[in-house]
Order: C-alpha cells, then structure tokens, then sequence
C-alpha cells in the first residue's frame, strides 16, 4: 500500500488511496488545451499532466489524527455503482484503512467536505440489499447547508449525476442517528477547524490544521488539480456557481501564496501535497519530494 504522510505541529495527516487515475485534461477542466496547458508544463510534468496531455486524478481519503482523535476526511466512491470510469482501485479502501492502522471500528468522526458521490462512497456499507453505516462509532459531519441544498435538490427532482448516491451514502448515516449538521467553521478540535469554500457545491468546506505554529489546509473540491492555482477561473462543468468557485480559490492564494501552508489536494495525485509559490504575474503549486 502506497502511504503518504504529513506531519503538522502535533497533527499527523495520512493519505488512504482508493484508485489513482489518468483522464484527459479537458474532460475535467474544458479550458485546459494543449496550448493553455504549454505554459505550466514545467511544474506539472511529471506528476500531474504526462506526455499525451492527460491529467493525474486521485480518489482518495486523508486520516486525521489530532490529540485522541482520528478524522476521516471524505469517503471516495465506495461500493456503490457510477455512471463514470473511476479507475481500479488495488484493494477495498475500508481494507486499506485497516492496513495503516485505522480499522473502521476506530474512527471517531467522518468529515465530508460536501456530498458528491466520490466524497461519501464509503460512508456506508452493503448487508445484505441495506446500506449500513460503514464507520459504526463515528460522528459523520455534514455542513448543514450542504445537506439542506443536496435534500431540497433531490426532493425537486434534480440533482442528477452528482447526487445519486445521496439516498445510499447519505441517508442511511442520518436515519441511524449518527449524523450532525454543522456550521461551514465548525471546530472539530483544538487544531482542526473548517473553513467555508463554496462554489463547487453550496455548503462546500475545506480543512484547516493550525497546530505548534505550522499549517496545512485539504483541499476537498475546492480545486479538483494543482493547475487550478496557476489558472483560478478554469472551471469544472460539475461547479454549482464556478465564478463563487474561483473568487474561492483566488481568496486563498492572495492570503497563503509563499507561506509555509501545506496544500494537501483531495484530488491530486501522489505526492498530493505542496506549497503555494507566486511566480511572475501568477502562481504555481510546488509539489513536495520525497
């Protein structure tokens, strides 16, 4: 199994991989081209863009552990079925999980920065023809905004794509009585808060990490690839308000550019997490090396 860790103050991130994937640039970001893309070649081959002008894309899960807690932040696909190619993932994530010492039995709260299918697949399990909370002694936390939208999406007959795993990966935790609607800055503990990204989805939150005067900030959505730094107005076709989007992540770039946080990416591929650099008029994403 291919771990990744990080090392926050007193706070320890892992990185729990469900698939790792290649997908053409333009089929998640439309404004990625060719000749859109000729300019941040140097920083994005070879990790996140290869030769043939395919994007790197990650499923995956960040365990938390802060003090006696241990946060699962997002769930990835899971076992349910979807209407995209996801990639093969090597082994069940919930078998991973185990395997870098965090069985499911273990996990004291379940965080999904908002409720697309490839955020709360594993939030449950199938018995038999039920879904069943996967994480059985867990608080699983849903901005209460996100979840209204999701609801209130679904009850008008939309949502589509984007939100049919609701009534299997979603419900099912709230119906067992395991799930709190919270506010977009809730606190989780001492060192870990979240912090409101809308514009992909509502009630979009990302993760801040403030522990022994260092930093770091997990993404979720809020940029699906490292590119999206350099070119914050590119757009993903699944954004529910991308210009809200891109005021998101321009936000976050003029206050934490050549800082010392650490950017972990929901979605980047290995090694998934880095540094905001500013360069010339712009910025890049600056990938740690092991």
């Amino acid at each position: 199994m291919d771990l990744l860790q990080w090392t926050i103050g007193d706070v320890r991130v892992t990185r729990i991989l469900e698939t790792e994937t290649k997908l053409p640039a333009h089929g998640l970001l439309p404004d990625a081209n060719a000749e859109s893309l000729a300019r941040h070649v140097d920083w994005l081959v070879p990790d996140f863009l290869d030769e043939e002008g395919q994007f790197s894309l990650a499923i995956q899960g960040l365990v938390i552990e802060a003090g006696a807690k241990r946060i699962l932040v997002d769930t990835c696909v899971g076992e349910q079925e979807v209407p995209f190619d996801m990639g093969e993932g090597t082994a069940s994530f919930l078998d991973s999980l185990a395997e870098a010492g965090f069985p499911r039995e273990q996990i004291d709260i379940v965080l999904c920065t908002h409720l697309h299918f490839d955020h709360v697949g594993w939030n449950t399990m199938k018995q038999g023809e039920e879904w069943v909370p996967s994480f059985p002694n867990a608080r699983y936390l849903f901005a209460e905004v996100e979840y209204d939208h999701w609801k209130a999406e679904l009850a008008a007959g939309r949502g589509g794509e984007y939100a049919f795993s609701f009534p299997n990966c979603v419900q099912p935790v709230v119906d067992a009585g395991l799930a709190d609607l919270v506010a977009t800055d809730h606190v989780l503990t001492d060192e870990v808060h979240l912090e409101a990204t809308p514009g992909h989805t509502p009630g979009h939150v990302s993760v801040r990490i403030a522990s022994s005067g260092e930093a770091a900030l997990i993404t979720g959505d809020m940029t699906h690839h490292p590119v999206q730094w350099a070119e914050p107005n590119w757009a993903m076709p699944a954004d529910t308000d991308s210009k809200q989007a891109a005021a998101t992540r321009q936000r976050l770039l003029d206050a934490h550019a050549d800082t010392p946080l650490l950017v972990i990416g929901t979605h980047y591929a290995t090694p998934t997490a880095g540094h905001l650099v500013k360069r010339g008029d712009g910025h890049i994403f600056r990938a740690l090396k092991s």
